[in-house]
């Protein structure tokens, strides 16, 4: 039910924002398309869907052919039959079919498909982290840009404040004190705006980063889904949903298959061959009645029942052993690492949501103390530095604001990340199909041709360097420009 809810509130992304501005449904978009991280760790699970086809040949038939040209240089003794010294030439082709293998295909066959399993799961959580910083880089934008047109407004105001009391001052009616005080704090005021500034520039670049692309104009985001009402219901949620566990589990298991291949090492193998020989005295004298070529089939079976092999078998059980073990010790550590994010989404969203709910009420009174201070000044009963105060407390409080209400959104997609609900098929993305791994699994699980492969990859994720920034082509050491 909580997964649904997810869907169906995140479907909203379609609807967000203006024609006008990007919405956050095309920065996740955007991101899907072309986020490096993504498409890399696409391609790391294809190469695993490969395992799958590489464990199963093992126990396929197997066809070899052989072809020798030979001429022998000496022949003495018992060994000089009188016939020519060749060239002869041999040619054969031999077909096992393993007819008993101690478990070892079975085993690693279950292994590699475990492992698919584990690394689908794995591109879901990638998914989920990279649209989580996706929306930690919008969030930041968003916030960054309304800090510095709040420190901007604010310098506006010092400006007129300066002016004013610079006027009151050539007639006598406020002190030199007064008018320091007011340079001091416009200059306050513009150091601010360029640290904003500069915190913007970082937030627009890792923006760049992460989605591809600078942003424009940026819509406020749609509303989050509904999330659990306690940490422990969204614990319960992250510890059956969650991507990371559910990888590391298939992991698990993959190592536990392992150790079953590497007792099969101690077992006995049984394989069905099927041979063929042609050989053919190209030169030389050849007895009477005797043909120059000849040919041999047989057909058998062979068995291979290890009987010492210097305790290797023993030592591939044991760090097989060892690896299972190792997995089974993540397992618990990726657990306690989901309950912890978890907790801690839940506890900055829950704190955001509540420094929301405070910072508008300090909002609205500090907009009422600035009022009232300055029609106290007016008539006496008010300095200019309190004015300066009640102003700067004002800003203090809208930027408060800001960013309490960027920490309780980006939060709140945490806490659906840590419950697996913030993948590509929980936020109803268009803007085309969603990558299928099953389809290169179907194409290449199965794959018989030894000769089959794919073409060279090429690179779906987007360069962000402008050509500004493009370097110029560097001449090679030694090399000189051609005389025109």
């Amino acid at each position: 039910m909580t997964r649904f809810l997810a869907t169906a509130a995140l479907g909203a992304l379609t609807l967000a924002g203006s024609a006008s501005a990007d919405t956050l449904r095309e920065a996740l978009v955007s991101t899907y398309r072309t986020n490096p991280t993504i498409a890399a760790q696409r391609q790391s699970l294809r190469a695993t869907d490969a395992t799958v086809a590489i464990a199963r040949a093992a126990g396929r038939p197997q066809v070899l052919a052989n072809v020798g040209l030979n001429r022998d240089l000496t022949r003495s003794g018992i060994l000089d039959t009188g016939q020519g010294k060749g060239p002869t030439v041999t040619g054969g082709a031999d077909l096992s079919v393993p007819l008993f293998q101690g478990g070892r295909v079975r085993n690693s066959v279950a292994a590699a498909q475990t492992r698919v399993a584990a690394g689908r799961a794995l591109l879901r959580a990638v998914e989920g982290d990279i649209f989580t910083e996706a929306v930690a880089a919008y969030m930041d934008v968003i916030r960054d840009r309304a800090i510095v047109e709040l420190n901007q407004n604010q310098v506006r105001v010092l400006t007129t404040n300066l002016e004013a009391t610079s006027d009151r001052f050539e007639i006598g009616d406020v002190t030199r004190t007064d008018v320091a005080q007011s340079e001091a704090r416009l200059s306050l005021a513009r150091s601010n705006v360029a640290t904003a500034q500069a915190r913007l520039a970082t937030s627009e670049e890792n923006y760049r980063r992460v989605v591809g692309e600078r942003p424009d104009a940026l819509a406020p985001p749609p509303p989050l889904p509904p999330l659990p009402a306690t940490a422990d219901e969204a614990v319960r949620i992250a510890l059956v949903q969650n991507p990371d566990v559910i990888a590391i589990v298939r992991q698990a298991e993959a190592a536990g298959l392992d150790v079953r291949t590497a007792r099969a090492d101690r077992l006995p193998t049984l394989a069905g061959v099927v041979s063929g020989t042609y050989v053919n005295a190209l030169g030389g004298d050849q007895p009477a009645g005797l043909s120059r070529s000849g040919t041999e089939t047989s057909v058998g079976l062979n068995t291979r029942i290890p009987l010492y092999q210097g305790g290797a078998p023993a030592a591939r059980i044991r760090q097989a052993q060892a690896i299972e073990g190792q997995v089974l010790e993540q397992v618990i550590g990726t657990e306690r690492l989901v309950v912890a994010n978890t907790r801690s989404a839940f506890a900055t969203y829950d704190a955001a949501q509540r420094a929301i709910a405070s910072n508008q009420v300090a909002v609205s009174a500090n907009e009422l103390a600035l009022e009232g201070a300055r029609a106290e000044r007016s008539v006496g009963t008010r300095t200019i530095i309190e004015v300066l105060n009640a102003e700067q407390e004002l800003l203090n409080s809208q930027v408060a604001l800001v960013s309490a209400r960027r920490d309780a959104y980006v939060a709140g997609f945490q806490l659906l990340n840590a419950m697996g609900q913030a993948e590509a098929d929980d936020l109803g993305l268009e803007g085309g199909p969603l990558y299928d791994p099953l389809g290169n699994y179907r194409r290449v699980s199965g794959n018989w041709n030894d000769w089959a492969n794919d073409r060279r990859h090429t690179p779906t994720s987007t360069r962000t360097v402008t050509p500004a920034e493009q370097p110029a082509a560097v001449q090679p050491t030694g090399v000189t420009e051609p005389r025109r």
